[in-house]
C-alpha cells in the first residue's frame, strides 16, 4: 500500500533514545489510521545506531538507510526525502526532543490546503546561551531577509507536501532553510507551537558555531531565491552602482580642477573612481558568466550529496 505520510528519521548517535522514540512515533502514526512509512537515516552513527535500528526494522512500515559515513542531517534528510513515497513527508529528529504526538496536528493544518508547517518550540527546553538566544538572532535575521516569517526554522518537526519537496535540491546545511526555500518556489508556509522536550539521553550535536554557519547559508539561500534564473541583476546591478558612484567621483574631481584649481593628482577620489569602474567592468562580467554557469546547471544532471551503503525493506 502506498503511505500518505512518510516520516523522516534522520540519526547520528543516539541509541540510547531509539527504542522509546521509535515505540512512542509508531504508535501516534498508527493512531492517524492512514498509510504510513517511517524511514530512518542513520547518518554514519559509530555507538551501534544502525543495529539498534535493524533490530525493529519488521514489517513494511519501518525502513532504514545508512549511509556510509557522517554527512550532516541535510544530506541524511536528502537521502530520506529521495527515498520517501507518501503525498506528505514529515522530518522529526530522534533525540526525543520533538514530541511525535505533535504530528497529527501538523498534518491536519497541512490536509486543510498548506504545503508547510513548520514547527515552533514556543518553550525550548535548551540552553539560554548557548541554544536560545543565538537561534533567536539567526530566526529574526533569516526572515528579515527571506521575507518567509517563521519563529524557529531551526525546528526539525516540520511537515511538507512532498511534491514541492522534492523539487529541491539540498546541498550543505540547507535543511533548515527549507520553508523560505520553498516559499521561494511558491509554497504557502505556516506556523503551529509544539511541544518541546528535554533530552532524555545523549548530548546534542550542536553548538553555538552554528549560527556562523546561518548566516553563511543564508548569503547562499538569498542568491538561489532571488538570483538564481537571473543572476545578471545582482551583478549588472552592483555594476552599475559602481559606475554611478565613479561617475560622481570622477565628475566631482573635474570641478574642482576646473573651478577650484586643484590638481586631478592631488585629489584621491579620482583614484576611487578608477577603482570603482574597473570593479564594475568585472561585476559585469561575472554576471555574464553566472547567467552561463546558470543554464548549465539546469541542464546538467546533478547526483546526490550523499552515498548509501546499505538499503533496509527499501524495495
Amino acid at each position: 500500500m502506498i503511505p500518505v505520510l512518510s516520516a523522516l528519521v534522520p540519526v547520528f548517535n543516539e541509541k540510547e533514545n531509539l527504542p522509546g522514540f521509535k515505540k512512542e512515533l509508531t504508535g501516534v502514526l498508527a493512531g492517524m489510521k492512514l498509510p504510513f512509512e517511517i524511514i530512518w537515516i542513520d547518518d554514519g552513527s559509530s555507538d551501534g545506531s544502525f543495529g539498534e535500528l535493524v533490530k525493529f526494522s519488521s514489517g513494511q512500515e519501518q525502513r532504514i538507510l545508512r549511509l556510509s559515513k557522517n554527512y550532516g542531517q541535510t544530506a541524511a534528510l536528502a537521502a530520506g526525502i529521495a527515498a520517501s513515497r507518501g503525498e506528505w513527508i514529515v522530518a522529526i529528529d530522534a533525540d526525543g526532543q520533538n514530541d511525535p504526538e505533535d504530528i497529527p496536528r501538523l498534518f491536519a493544518a497541512a490536509a486543510a490546503g498548506v504545503d508547510v508547517v513548520s514547527g515552533w518550540r514556543k518553550n525550548r527546553q535548551d540552553d539560554f546561551f548557548s541554544r536560545i538566544l543565538p537561534s533567536r538572532a539567526a530566526n529574526y535575521i533569516i526572515s528579515a531577509v527571506t521575507g518567509v516569517k517563521l519563529h524557529d526554522f531551526g525546528c526539525t518537526l516540520k511537515i511538507y507536501r512532498a511534491a514541492m519537496l522534492k523539487t529541491v535540491d539540498l546541498y550543505g546545511e540547507m535543511h533548515r532553510f527549507l520553508p523560505a526555500i520553498l516559499g521561494y518556489a511558491g509554497a504557502t508556509v505556516t506556523e503551529l507551537a509544539v511541544n518541546h522536550r528535554p533530552r532524555r539521553a545523549g548530548k546534542s550535536k550542536y553548538g553555538i558555531a552554528r549560527t556562523f554557519k546561518v548566516v553563511l547559508d543564508l548569503f547562499t539561500v538569498k542568491f538561489m531565491g532571488d538570483f538564481i534564473t537571473k543572476p545578471i541583476y545582482l551583478f549588472g546591478g552592483l555594476s552599475l552602482a559602481m559606475i554611478a558612484a565613479a561617475g560622481l567621483m570622477a565628475g566631482w574631481t573635474l570641478y574642482n580642477k576646473f573651478f577650484n584649481g586643484i590638481f586631478v593628482k592631488d585629489q584621491p577620489l579620482f583614484l576611487i573612481a578608477i577603482f570603482l569602474g574597473l570593479v564594475a567592468v568585472q561585476f559585469a562580467f561575472m554576471g555574464l558568466i553566472a547567467e552561463v554557469l546558470i543554464r548549465t546547471y539546469h541542464s546538467a544532471n546533478r547526483k546526490p550529496p550523499y552515498t548509501v551503503a546499505e538499503r533496509v525493506n527499501c524495495t
